[in-house]
């Protein structure tokens, strides 16, 4: 059976990112650390960790409701939906390890602290409301704590201890769950699935924001 992991060194490492985060976040990358006592089944296990992920994202978002009812009352409750997704519909296709980990060098900073990249991919209006790169994603989130370079390869270090070489990964589409939503609205929404032979582990990584 699938479980979600609860207690992880990772998740402890990546608290200096966000210290009073209550989830595990970095940037706008929301991780999930899954593992199964069946064997690797390859797509079909991936197609699992997305769905043990969204029963519980599913579960917060009514505790989220019934949260509001108490400090707030029904007006503001009943205005907050429960998280609903049809995994069905998600749509996967393979990705190399060499396209997910790409990250780009600062070429320079202005004088705001804006960063500028020697990267292909620029944030436009042509690029937001699909998907983001998973550096950009991680490095270059709407509010909060810019990170670098050397913050991305120390968090994937620390996710994949033993390399990314051998990874398995998808990329999911993000039509088939209201939680995508707010990044369809204006910043990306990203999901993808890894798993990791050396660990016996699943990540599943999300994105959805909008400013």
């Amino acid at each position: 059976m699938m479980k979600r992991t609860e207690n992880d060194a990772f998740y402890t490492f990546i608290k200096q990112y966000d210290p009073d985060n209550e989830y595990h976040l970095v940037g706008e990358v929301d991780y999930h650390l899954l593992r199964d006592d069946k064997p690797y089944e390859g797509i079909s296990s991936h197609r699992e960790a997305l769905r043990v992920v969204f029963d519980w994202l599913v579960k917060q978002s009514i505790e989220d409701k019934e949260r509001a009812r108490i400090m707030f009352g029904d007006d503001l409750a009943d205005k907050l939906r429960p998280l609903v997704y049809d995994i069905n519909k998600a749509k996967p296709s393979p990705l190399n390890p060499q396209e997910l980990f790409y990250c780009p060098n600062i070429v320079k900073t202005d004088y705001y602290g804006n960063a500028f990249y020697d990267a292909e991919w620029k944030p436009d209006d042509e690029n937001f409301w699909t998907t983001v790169p998973y550096w950009y994603a991680l490095m270059e989130p709407i509010h909060g704590r810019r990170n670098t370079p050397e913050d991305f390869r120390s968090v994937n270090r620390a996710l994949f201890p033993n390399g990314t070489d051998g990874l398995d990964i998808y990329e999911w589409t993000t039509d088939w769950s209201d939680f995508f939503d707010a990044g369809h609205e204006w910043y990306g929404a990203c999901c993808w699935s890894v798993y990791d032979r050396t660990l016996n582990r699943y990540a599943v990584m999300l994105v959805s924001a909008t400013d």
